[in-house]
C-alpha cells in the first residue's frame, strides 16, 4: 500500500491530527523532507529574481532594499531550511531501517527537533510581513548586522528564527546519535555499518560542535541590539571580527554537514548500480571521520582578505588544502568501484554520477581559493558564488536527487517514472552547468557577490544573461521532477520490497515500512546482509 493510500485510507477527522501528534521516525522523516522541499521552492523562487534582476544591466526589477533581503533569506534558507531539513529527513527515515531498530532512541524527542527546526523557519519568514526581513547577508558580518546599521527588526528575526532552528537541529543529532551507537541490531558491528549510516553519524557529531557556535554567536548578538552589550561594536573596544571567527567556526563545518550525508547516500548507490561492494569500506568511513576532524581547524580561510597574521594565514591555507585529501580519497573509491562493474544507468546512478562529476569541478575551484593570493584576488566575487554552488547544489542536491530516486519506492511502494527522471537529471545538469560555470569568469573579471545592478560598460551583461537562462533550465528540470512525485503518487508502476536487488537491511521489509518496521531481520554477518540473504555463496563476512 502506497503512502498516499496509507493517508487516504486513515479515519475522517484524525489525517492531520495523526501527523501532528506523530512520533514514528518514518512519518517525521516525511515531514522533515517535505519542510525542506517547501523551503526549497521558496529559495529557488528567490533565485529566480535575483537571477532576473542580474540578467541585463540597469535592470529595475528589485529596488536595492529589497534585493539585499532577498539575497539575504535566499542563503538562510537553502541552506539552513532547504538541504539540512532533507537531510535529516532522510536520516530520520532510514537510519533506522538500515541499522535494523523499530524506532529512534527517542521518539518524542525527534518530534520536538522537527517542530523547532520548522518554526525556525517560520520565524524568519514571518519577518517579510513584521517591517521587513533582514537585509545583512546570509551570514550577517558585524557590524553590518548592529544597530544603526540594521535598525529595523529583520536582524532580530534572523537571530530568533536560526536560534530555534539550531535547536532543533542539535536535538535531532543527539538522537541520531545514541540511536547509532545503541539501538543496532545483532550483528551489526559499527565496523559492518552502511556508509549513509557512517556518514549520519559523523554528521551529527558535526553538528554536535559547530552550532553551539553559532547559537553563541546569535546570543551575544541579541544582546547587542536589544540590551546595550557590546560584543561586537568597535566603539566601545568590541571586536566586529569576534562574530566571523565564530560564524566560520560554524560555517565552514556546515559545509561538510551538507555534503557527507549525500555523499553516504552515493556510497549506498554507486555499488548497488555497479553491482559489486564499495571499494575500499574502512577507506571511506575513515576518510569521513578525518574530514570532520579537519573541518574545525579551515573556518579562517574564509577570513584572508581581513588581515590575519603571516602564521594563522599559513596554517589555514595547508589545513584547506589538506581537507580535499580525504574528499579526494572517496572519490577514487567511488570511480574503482565502478571500474569493472555491471553498470545500471537508472536514474539514481546518473545523479551519483553527476554528482562526482561537479563535486570535482567544486573541490577544485575550493582548493583554488586556499592559496592566498588566488583568494585575495576573487574574495567576495562571483567566483566564490561559483564554487559555493558546484558543491552545495552540484554536490548537495545531485546527491539527495539521487536519494529520491533510490529510496522513494521504498517509502512510497511506487517507482518514480524512469523517463522524467533522465529528462530531469539532463535538464539540471544542463541547467546547473548554464547557471553555474559563467559565474567563475564573472568572479575573476572583476564581479562582486553582492550587488544590486551593473553598468553595461562593464562586460558583464551577456555572461549574467547565459546564467539567468540556466536558472530558468533548472526551474523547469524542478517541474519536471514534480510532475514525476505526483504522477508516481497516483500512478506510479509498483516497487515490491527491493527494486534495486539492494544490499542493506531496509529493503528487508516491506515499502512503505509497516509501524514496527521489521517483521524478521535477516541474520547479519556482513557489510550486505540482504546481499548475503540472497547470495548465499557470495557472502562478505567482513
Amino acid at each position: 500500500m502506497s503512502a498516499v493510500s496509507l493517508w487516504v485510507n486513515r479515519p475522517a477527522g484524525t489525517r492531520a491530527g495523526g501527523w501532528l501528534r506523530t512520533v514514528d521516525h518514518k512519518e517525521i522523516g516525511v515531514l522533515y523532507i517535505g519542510m525542506g522541499i517547501a523551503f526549497f521552492a521558496l529559495g529557488g523562487i528567490e533565485a529566480l529574481l535575483l537571477r532576473a534582476q542580474l540578467a541585463t544591466p540597469q535592470e529595475h526589477l528589485l529596488d536595492p532594499e529589497t534585493y539585499d533581503q532577498i539575497f539575504t533569506v535566499h542563503g538562510v534558507t537553502m541552506i539552513l531550511l532547504a538541504v539540512v531539513p532533507l537531510i535529516v529527513g532522510f536520516a530520520n527515515y532510514l537510519v533506522p531501517l538500515m541499522i535494523g531498530a523499530a524506532d529512534v532512541a527517542y521518539p518524542r524527542l525527534n518530534a520536538l527537533s522537527f517542530w523547532l527546526s520548522l518554526l525556525g523557519g517560520i520565524v524568519l519568514y514571518f519577518s517579510f510581513v513584521a517591517g521587513g526581513a533582514p537585509d545583512a547577508g546570509w551570514f550577517s558580518y558585524t557590524p553590518l548586522a548592529e544597530r544603526p546599521f540594521a535598525p529595523g527588526a529583520g536582524v532580530d528575526y534572523y537571530i530568533l528564527g536560526l536560534a530555534v532552528n539550531g535547536a532543533g537541529t542539535i536535538i535531532g543529532a543527539i538522537n541520531l546519535t545514541v540511536t547509532i551507537l545503541l539501538m543496532r541490531a545483532p550483528g551489526l558491528a559499527i565496523s559492518r555499518l552502511p556508509l549513509f549510516v557512517w556518514m549520519t553519524l559523523v554528521t551529527s557529531v558535526l553538528i554536535l560542535g559547530a552550532y553551539p557556535a553559532l547559537s553563541g554567536a546569535l546570543v551575544m548578538l541579541f544582546v547587542d541590539r536589544q540590551l546595550g552589550g557590546h560584543f561586537f561594536d568597535p566603539l566601545a573596544s568590541g571586536q566586529p571580527l569576534l562574530w566571523q571567527h565564530l560564524f566560520w567556526f560554524f560555517g565552514h563545518p556546515e559545509v561538510y554537514i551538507m555534503i557527507l550525508p549525500a555523499m553516504g547516500m552515493i556510497s549506498e548507490i554507486i555499488p548497488v548500480f555497479s553491482g559489486k561492494p564499495i571499494f575500499g569500506y574502512r577507506f571511506v568511513a575513515g576518510s569521513s571521520v578525518a574530514i570532520a576532524f579537519l573541518s574545525f581547524g579551515v573556518w579562517a580561510h574564509h577570513m584572508f582578505a581581513v588581515g590575519l597574521g603571516t602564521a594563522e594565514t599559513l596554517f589555514f591555507s595547508v589545513t584547506s588544502m589538506a581537507i580535499a585529501v580525504p574528499t579526494g580519497v572517496k572519490i577514487f573509491n567511488w570511480i574503482a568501484t565502478m571500474i569493472g562493474g555491471r553498470l545500471r544507468l537508472a536514474t539514481p546512478m546518473l545523479f551519483a554520477i553527476g554528482f562526482i562529476a561537479m563535486f570535482v569541478i567544486g573541490g577544485l575551484s575550493g582548493v583554488s581559493l586556499a592559496v592566498v593570493p588566488i583568494d585575495l584576488e576573487v574574495t567576495d566575487s562571483y567566483y566564490v558564488v561559483a564554487h559555493l554552488h558546484y558543491v552545495l547544489f552540484g554536490g548537495t542536491m545531485l546527491g539527495l536527487f539521487a536519494g529520491a530516486y533510490y529510496w522513494f519506492p521504498k517509502m512510497t511502494g511506487r517507482l518514480l517514472h524512469e523517463g522524467l527522471g533522465k529528462w530531469h537529471f539532463w535538464l539540471t545538469f544542463a541547467g546547473f552547468n548554464l547557471t553555474f560555470l559563467p559565474q567563475h569568469w564573472l568572479g575573476v573579471s572583476g564581479m562582486p557577490r553582492r550587488v544590486f545592478t551593473y553598468a553595461a560598460d562593464t562586460g558583464w551583461g551577456p555572461w549574467n544573461l547565459v546564467s539567468t537562462i540556466g536558472a530558468a533550465m533548472l526551474a523547469i528540470a524542478m517541474l519536471v521532477f514534480a510532475v514525476n512525485i505526483v504522477r508516481s503518487l497516483r500512478g506510479g508502476a509498483i516497487a515490491g520490497d527491493d527494486p534495486w536487488d539492494g544490499f542493506t537491511l531496509e529493503w528487508a521489509t516491506t515499502s512503505p515500512p509497516p509501524p514496527e518496521n521489521f517483521a524478521r531481520l535477516p541474520e547479519i554477518r556482513g557489510r550486505r546482509p540482504l546481499w548475503d540473504q540472497k547470495h548465499p555463496d557470495q557472502r562478505d563476512v567482513a
